[in-house]
């Protein structure tokens, strides 16, 4: 049962740098840091000027949806203005599909799923995780909000691609949507948010997501522990 006890907050505790995707670990939105820029060998993902692929690709986001990008290729989506991401292990992210709607967008990357909270969800995960007695577990969970910023997952059909099949998605390394956002839908009235508890609105319930996230999280880091050999001195 999910009590409406008021939340505590504290400044949100950057990302990791050497997590990629963090908004630390990639260089400043803007800059030349930005991974995969004119002349890195990631920048021939989504190649070419406003009329190739790429070009089309960020018009998408940027005129269909009103989503900030990042200069430089390959195309990122800047985090903490629309939109803040959960980037967790995809084994541990599946089983939380059934507390978001059916427009709330979701990525994949690789086996790492990404899921768009409400901007603002990345300052008030450390609080939460304390409240619902996660805070002083080690979790594979991370928030990426203000200033940072994700790979960009391909529309279906303006680069070319297919959409690939849901065993496969996101297998390849390239960020993929599993559930992918409607252009001229507003994304916030889709997002999970603390302001959903004890509502009585639509939106889903970042409080009920994080505690399935971070209970899978925390199986997961228990099946490998079991699964290691002991070792013996």
């Amino acid at each position: 049962m999910v009590h409406t006890v008021p939340l505590p907050r504290r400044p949100f505790a950057p990302v990791d740098p050497g997590r990629p995707g963090g908004p630390h670990g990639a260089g400043e939105i803007g800059g030349a840091g930005v991974p995969g820029g004119p002349g890195v060998p990631g920048g021939a993902r989504f190649p070419g000027g406003p009329g190739g692929p790429g070009g089309r690709v960020r018009q998408w986001y940027e005129h269909e949806l009103g989503w900030v990008t990042v200069p430089g290729l390959p195309l990122r989506l800047a985090t903490g203005l629309r939109f803040d991401v959960l980037d967790v292990p995809a084994a541990a992210g599946f089983p939380a599909l059934r507390h978001l709607g059916p427009a709330t967008p979701v990525a994949l990357q690789g086996d790492r799923m990404r899921l768009l909270v409400a901007a603002g969800s990345a300052d008030e995960l450390p609080g939460l995780l304390d409240w619902l007695e996660w805070g002083t577990l080690p979790l594979d969970l991370t928030a990426i909000g203000t200033g940072g910023h994700i790979e960009a997952p391909r529309p279906s059909g303006l680069d070319g691609s297919r959409p690939l099949p849901l065993g496969r998605a996101g297998s390849q390394g390239a960020a993929v949507w599993l559930r992918p956002p409607e252009p001229g839908c507003e994304v916030e009235a889709s997002l999970p948010t603390l302001s959903a508890v004890g509502g009585d609105g639509d939106a889903p319930d970042l409080v009920r997501l994080v505690d399935t996230v971070a209970t899978q999280c925390h199986r997961i880091r228990l099946r490998r522990s079991c699964a290691q050999p002991l070792a013996f001195s």
